[in-house]
């Protein structure tokens, strides 16, 4: 146990230990709008705050190259991406009642399987390190470009194939919708009296 550690205890937090825990809340907050609201575009804005506030906790904890990148990679590049697949399917500005699967229980079992096995394995890998917030920035931009190009390499370009496939996805849904509607077109502006009317040839006998 570092010196940090030993020099107070959960009963005294410092400040950054209590701007941590309301950010903290507040990125849950954010996040639970996400998943719960029915407009669509509004949920991608409050998954900018949610991404927005996790980049603020990794300031908190003196990792300041991870903050950047949250914010570059994730708020200004995946946000963008989601609302370019929103226009691309043309989906509804307002409430979208058909956003609802009807699955919700079987959703929350599975956030909520998911959050406790990676709060597990989070606690089981940190049970005794603590992060001196006082001394040197912990996440220097070598050490974690070392770790994740030679550790972390094979997800790291798994995602960024995985947001492709889902742009691609969202082009193809916006093509195959047009391609139904065009036939539609031509019977909807054929005027009266024309070829093919079943009106004119009443109207010529």
């Amino acid at each position: 146990m570092s010196i940090a550690a030993a020099s107070h205890g959960f009963l005294s937090p410092t400040g950054v230990e209590i701007a941590f825990l309301l950010v903290g809340l507040a990125t849950f907050g954010a996040a639970l709008v996400t998943v719960t609201t029915r407009q669509l575009v509004h949920a991608a804005l409050w998954l900018v705050v949610t991404l927005g506030g996790l980049a603020v906790e990794y300031l908190l904890l003196t990792a300041e190259f991870i903050a950047w990148v949250q914010v570059l990679i994730y708020v200004g590049s995946v946000v963008v991406l989601l609302l370019f697949g929103l226009m691309l399917t043309k989906a509804p500005i307002g409430r979208s009642p058909d956003a609802d699967s009807g699955n919700r229980w079987a959703a929350l079992t599975v956030a909520v399987a998911a959050a406790a096995a990676l709060v597990w394995v989070v606690v089981d890998a940190f049970r005794t390190t603590w992060i001196d917030l006082d001394g040197a920035a912990a996440g220097s931009t070598k050490a974690t470009g070392e770790s994740l190009f030679q550790n972390w390499v094979l997800p790291f370009e798994a995602l960024s194939v995985l947001l492709l496939a889902a742009l691609v996805g969202a082009i193809v849904l916006s093509r195959k919708a047009k391609a139904a509607a065009a036939p539609q077109a031509p019977a909807a502006t054929r005027a009266p009296g024309t070829h093919g009317d079943p009106g004119a040839k009443e109207g010529v006998r």
